[in-house]
This record gives structure tokens, sequence and C-alpha cells, in this order.
């Protein structure tokens, strides 16, 4: 059990500095890597499912979100169009992203077919947590009144694509790095469970 919990303050330590370093520019530069929040949030249900106070793990990552969001705002200028009544919402996005990864927890193994569920259930739930943030904008933002949802839709929905592109290269890396981890550890073989 005590190998259990230090890999998962390990996992804990990695997913928060994920979303430190990667949190001030949503889409990337040159110089920065796209966000990772949605992956952070969707790896800490999957890695975490069975972790003792899996609960404030969540309202830590949160907590953190806002802090970083905070200061990239008041310190380093970043906009702040995004901060209306309906940023409260992000909490259900990301809750979205937590539980799918819970769920899919002990379904995932090393096997192929697993792999490919993982990339199938990360994918719907960024879906969701895509639909859920910009329905909440939409609607609680005050910035839309004069826009139909129709119009509100089609300018939202090109920006899909990569909203879940970035989700699963994160997943992908994270998985990846797993996989590694186990194989130097001799410890991969067919049907290993992940979490």
């Amino acid at each position: 059990m005590k190998i259990f919990e230090n890999r998962s303050w390990m996992i804990i330590a990695g997913l928060l500095l994920a979303m430190a370093l990667t949190r001030f520019n949503h889409f990337g530069s040159s110089v920065a890597l796209p966000d990772a929040s949605l992956a952070v949030f969707f790896l800490a249900g999957l890695y975490l499912a069975k972790f003792n106070g899996a609960h404030w793990v969540f309202i830590t990552l949160l907590a953190e979100a806002a802090l970083v969001d905070y200061f990239a705002i008041t310190i380093d200028g970043v906009s702040n169009w995004c901060v209306t009544p309906a940023y409260g919402f992000l909490a259900f996005a990301y809750g979205a992203m937590w539980f799918a990864g819970n769920w899919f927890a002990p379904r995932h193994t090393l096997t192929g077919k697993s792999l490919f569920e993982i990339f199938t259930v990360a994918t719907a739930a960024t879906t969701l947590a895509f639909i859920i943030s910009n329905v909440s904008f939409f609607l609680f933002s005050g910035r839309y009144a004069e826009m139909s949802a129709l119009e509100y839709t089609s300018r939202v929905v090109q920006y899909l694509g990569s909203y879940v592109a970035v989700a699963l290269m994160y997943v992908a890396c994270a998985v990846a790095a797993h996989m590694v981890v186990l194989l130097l550890k001799g410890k991969a073989h067919s049907g290993s469970h992940v979490v």
C-alpha cells in the first residue's frame, strides 16, 4: 500500500506541474505548450482512482486552475475575456474529465484494445467538456445576448478538433510514459493493469 501511495504522490506532483506549466497559454505558441488542464483532470481520475483522498486532489486541481488564471490575468497581462459568471461552470467540464478517467480506471490495461478504449473515452469526455464550457459561456457570460445559439455554435465548433486533439496528445504522452516506466522495470506484460 505504501508503494501505491508514493506512486500516487509522484503522479499528483506531475499533474500539478503540468497544469502550472501549460495553463498560461490555451492554444500554445512557438514558446509555450498548449493548456493540459483537460488531460490533467482525466489522468488524475484515471491514475488516482484508488488514491485515498482523491476528491481532495480534484479540489486542489480546481484551485490551482483558478490561481494560475488569476496570476495570468493580473501579473502576466492575459485577457480576462473568459472570466464571467460562466467561469464556475469549468468545474463541471473538468468534473466530466475526472469522472470519465475514474470510471475507466478499473477497465484499463496495457492491451491494444484498452488503449483504443482509453482514447475513445477521453475523446467523449473532452467533447462533453467542450459542450459544457461553451454552452455555459453562451448562456451565462453575457457576451452573446445578440447572437443566436446557431450562430454561436457555428463559430465555436471549429475549435472542437484542436480542443480534443490537445487533450488526447497529453493523454497519449502520459500513457506512453507509463508504459516506458513499466518496460524499464520489467513489469510490462499483456493484461498488466495501468492503475
